[in-house]
């Protein structure tokens, strides 16, 4: 059994959020046996930024399995779609950036408040508490201050739908293309401050901000009252730690003492595929967790 092959059966010292797929050589491609599987090797949360795009049925399903275990559900994408929607657009291969907050339009606008009653509804029946929100594209014809204050009008609205369920959007700034509005830190941090809102927080993407901007302890110390969900990938490769040049010992150390008990995000692949790369991805976490 994989577990039987790591190097510890030890809990982990930090709440590790196993992704969709990320054990199917060993647990199979269903997903609630995948959970079950993660449940099995010591993880607490699975994240899975798709659930808005299951069936109704199946997220029911997964909220009921979670509660059952005692696990807690991670992130999903509060997307975003004009005339179709998040569910069509994450199922069918990624996230529509283009109706981007940072326009003001109020047709983007519009569909970004109905898209987070939608998700309202999914983390209702999957037990989730986070899900991330991307502003999207710069607008060029826009100065910086103009497109920021769009955001954060957006952004507030979204609030207002969350904070009632108790629920919280965290921004995530990306290093998938120049294009995206929200690269840095500080900017999500500024955002935060301007919305003043505890539905309104940071997910702060350790592989991300190592691309744009490295100095990550410092600067997770500089936004932590802001940071309420963290997600982790190696770079470069953007895979399990100890793959890439990112020490994840030290920071990990850092987040623990802290103490920070939230979820952190497995969003990366693997170094070397099939039950192989499971398992050198299973000791990878057990060797950076070890910071004790």
């Amino acid at each position: 059994m994989l577990r039987k092959a790591g190097k510890s059966d030890k809990p982990f010292n930090l709440n590790y959020a196993a992704r969709t797929g990320t054990f199917s050589f060993h647990a199979g491609e269903d997903f609630l046996d995948q959970i079950r599987f993660i449940h099995d090797l010591g993880f607490k949360s699975i994240e899975d930024s798709l659930m808005m795009g299951r069936p109704m049925e199946e997220q029911e399903k997964v909220g009921n399995l979670l509660d059952k275990l005692g696990m807690q559900m991670g992130v999903f994408v509060v997307g975003r779609g004009i005339g179709k929607g998040l569910e069509d657009a994450l199922l069918h291969g990624g996230h529509n950036w283009r109706p981007s907050l940072a326009t003001g339009k109020k047709e983007y606008r519009d569909d970004f408040l109905n898209t987070c009653h939608k998700a309202v509804d999914t983390a209702k029946r999957c037990n989730a508490t986070w899900m991330t929100v991307i502003p999207g594209f710069y607008d060029r014809t826009l100065s910086i201050g103009i497109q920021t204050s769009n955001i954060i009008e957006a952004i507030k609205r979204g609030a207002e739908i969350f904070e009632p369920h108790g629920l919280v959007m965290v921004l995530e700034s990306l290093s998938d293309t120049p294009e995206l509005f929200l690269q840095h830190t500080d900017q999500s941090y500024l955002i935060c401050k301007a919305v003043n809102s505890p539905s309104c927080k940071i997910l702060y993407d350790i592989y991300h901000m190592s691309r744009n901007e490295g100095n990550i302890i410092s600067t997770m110390e500089k936004c932590w009252d802001e940071i309420a969900y963290i997600q982790i990938g190696d770079n470069p490769g953007r895979n399990e730690p100890t793959t890439g040049e990112i020490n994840f010992r030290n920071i990990l150390k850092f987040i623990h003492r802290k103490g920070y008990r939230g979820i952190l995000g497995m969003e990366h692949g693997k170094s070397i595929q099939g039950k192989e790369g499971e398992l050198a991805l299973l000791n990878a976490y057990r060797e950076v967790d070890d910071f004790n």
